[in-house]
């Protein structure tokens, strides 16, 4: 018991210092484009047709404290940061986590539900693959595997939109109906949200699922392979449990250790299927807040909560993996 809780304290300020030193990261790119918030802004002022002198400039950069010391000012951010305070937009003058609201946490339920339907597929159809001596089942699920790495989300997106659209005359674009865009969560906006939510959800998850095949299949195919897998069959442990105790039990490990890997690698992808989607989510503020309106505190703090939400997952993963095996929480006493 004490060997665990130091696993897990060790993990856990681990984790801490990851999201302190990406912290430090992403406040370092936001300073290092050219032109500090107060310029951004009163450029932003001046395309509106107002008259700005340096004077104001100097104004704004009192007021937004960007004449703090650079190590004061990132303390400042990453203190509150850590209590969900990102301050305001640099732009559209909004305080960020009002902007955000529910996006980011729909953006983050859509790349999880989409990371739970990839495994809930490739574990068991993975395993199977890997055990099936019927060629013609392997061969087709190489095939699937091999389409799903193939054919990127955003094509698959278009295709589905455009077939729905001729066939039905539904694009299948955004998250709610209009009715409940604007409305304040109920019931009946939540099942309203997973009648459209499920589109995303497949197309993210598409490659995801595909890839995901391919690694437990492999994963498998050596551990089955293996002398203490043979050592078990010759104790006269077989089937559904020999496949489950022992080669699945390991081949599984460094699936869910990818966990965190996973989810960024779908977030990322996001973006594109959003603004295809037309879905009012945290990645289409991103893509806008760095390709448009180069907001820069916007997407550092967009940037900072996907960070934080990984590295959670990846120190929940070390715990489950510490749970699952011994050998994992005895590994970084040594």
């Amino acid at each position: 018991m004490l060997q665990f809780a130091r696993f897990t304290a060790t993990r856990a300020a681990l984790a801490v210092l990851t999201l302190l030193l990406v912290s430090f990261i992403v406040f370092s790119l936001m300073e290092l484009v050219p032109g500090d918030c107060a310029e951004r802004y009163i450029a932003f002022k001046n395309t509106q047709g107002a008259v700005i002198t340096t004077a104001d400039i100097e104004a704004e950069r009192v007021r937004l404290g960007l004449d703090r010391p650079y190590v004061e000012r990132w303390v400042k951010w990453v203190w509150n940061a850590f209590q969900g305070d990102f301050g305001d937009s640099c732009i559209l003058r909004l305080n960020i986590s009002q902007l955000l609201g529910d996006k980011f946490k729909i953006s983050l339920g859509l790349s999880l539900a989409a990371l739970v339907f990839a495994y809930m597929i490739a574990i068991p159809v993975g395993i199977y693959a890997a055990v099936s001596r019927n060629r013609v089942v392997n061969n087709l699920l190489r095939l699937v595997s091999y389409l799903g790495l193939a054919l990127p989300n955003f094509l698959l997106a278009l295709i589905i939109m455009l077939f729905s659209t001729v066939y039905f005359g539904e694009s299948l674009t955004g998250l709610f109906s209009k009715e409940f865009r604007d409305a304040a969560w109920s019931w009946a906006k939540f099942v309203d949200f997973l009648k459209h939510a499920w589109l995303p959800i497949f197309i993210l998850g598409w490659s995801a699922t595909a890839f995901a095949i391919q690694t437990v299949r492999a994963l498998m195919s050596d551990e089955i392979g293996k002398l203490y897998v043979t050592a078990a069959e010759a104790r006269g442990v077989s089937g559904r449990r020999l496949l489950m105790r022992y080669p699945a039990r390991h081949a599984l490990a460094p699936i869910i250790n990818s966990l965190g890997f996973d989810l960024n690698r779908i977030f990322n992808e996001l973006p594109v299927v959003a603004l295809i989607l037309t879905l009012t989510e945290a990645g289409s503020l991103l893509i806008d807040a760095l390709a448009k309106s180069n907001d820069q505190q916007l997407a550092g703090a967009i940037i900072f909560l996907l960070t934080g939400s990984i590295v959670t997952i990846n120190f929940v993963t070390d715990i489950l993996l510490a749970i699952m095996d011994p050998r994992v929480r005895k590994s970084i006493l040594r």
